[in-house]
């Protein structure tokens, strides 16, 4: 990810200077929890789409600025509250807000950041902005409940999947394109196709992540965490949808009643990959990689369009 790094270090070191400033509180104790936030913040890959949205169309400007410190304001705030649903002690390898400040201090947190997120955008008047971000925030809301009625039937059907990580995954990413290309080009067909550029790299994204439960890369083994948690996977439906049906009762049942039973877990694994289910959301992931880089290719050539193509072979090639 070294290009894409380089062509915006300075206007990342920018960033990074403001979204401090915009997590900053009087409270003594709020103050305290954004720092640890701050310092533990990950990759920051859907800044980086919006800064480099942005110069896609024009030169980084005040705005695409606050459209990042937004993004990163509002996928903050989300991963707060995805750790009290998820009842998650750990993120990024470290103590989660929620293990230290357990549940209530963190519906807090989430909803501290998502008020700092509106008030950014509010006080500077980036209406369009800010409309774009808040769509994304109420489709990931609608994806993660959509996920949570279909793990209790496990009704996995390949269509139903699509729909959930396009809301709860995707929509953020297509979001992060969108602004970064409003700020700079107050062009709604930019706008428009750089939201789809963000979506299908986004879908790629999620299905990539799918992929690491079944050949966990950077372990060196596969980790069935979301078999545990009983999250639809590509993998996993395609399977279903290929064994006989005494197979897949089986494996419905394991997911459902013994999903923290290594073993059982194991043969699940197995049975994903006997049947294709891994190949076959590789196949997907590519084909979502190179339709986003097929929208991406109708701007002109630029380093900053070189630099969102090699962030799109990042998400689908990465380790971890």
């Amino acid at each position: 990810m070294e290009l894409p790094v380089n062509l915006i270090k300075n206007e990342l070191t920018e960033f990074e200077i403001r979204f401090k400033k915009a997590v900053r509180s009087n409270t003594p104790l709020l103050d305290r929890i954004m720092r640890f936030i701050v310092k533990r913040k990950g990759k920051q890959l859907r800044p980086m789409f919006v800064l480099l949205s942005a110069k896609l169309c024009a030169e980084v400007n005040e705005s695409a600025y606050r459209a990042a410190s937004l993004v990163e304001l509002l996928h903050t705030a989300t991963l707060v509250h995805d750790d009290i649903v998820d009842d998650s002690m750990e993120r990024r390898g470290f103590f989660s807000t929620y293990a230290l400040w357990k549940a209530k201090a963190n519906v807090l947190i989430g909803d501290y950041l998502l008020a700092k997120g509106l008030l950014l955008s509010l006080d500077h008047n980036d209406h369009k902005i800010l409309q774009i971000l808040s769509d994304a925030v109420r489709k990931m809301s609608e994806g993660e409940l959509l996920q949570l009625e279909k793990a209790r039937s496990l009704n996995l059907k390949e269509d139903v999947y699509f729909e959930i990580i396009r809301n709860k995954t995707a929509s953020l990413l297509a979001s992060a394109c969108a602004a970064g290309a409003w700020s700079t080009s107050n062009n709604e067909a930019i706008t428009e196709k750089m939201r789809l550029f963000g979506e299908k790299a986004g879908i790629a994204f999620q299905i990539k992540d799918d992929l690491f439960d079944y050949a966990g890369e950077n372990i060196g083994k596969p980790t069935g965490n979301d078999i545990k948690e009983k999250k639809l996977t590509l993998p996993l439906i395609y399977s279903l949808n290929k064994v006989d049906k005494e197979t897949r009762r089986k494996m419905i049942y394991i997911v459902k009643n013994n999903n923290k039973d290594k073993e059982k877990v194991r043969w699940v694994i197995k049975k994903v990959e006997e049947s294709g289910g891994i190949d076959y959301a590789g196949e997907k992931m590519n084909l979502y990689k190179e339709e986003a880089l097929q929208v991406l290719y109708q701007f002109p050539e630029s380093p900053a369009r070189k630099g969102l193509e090699d962030l799109v072979v990042y998400v689908t090639d990465r380790k971890y």
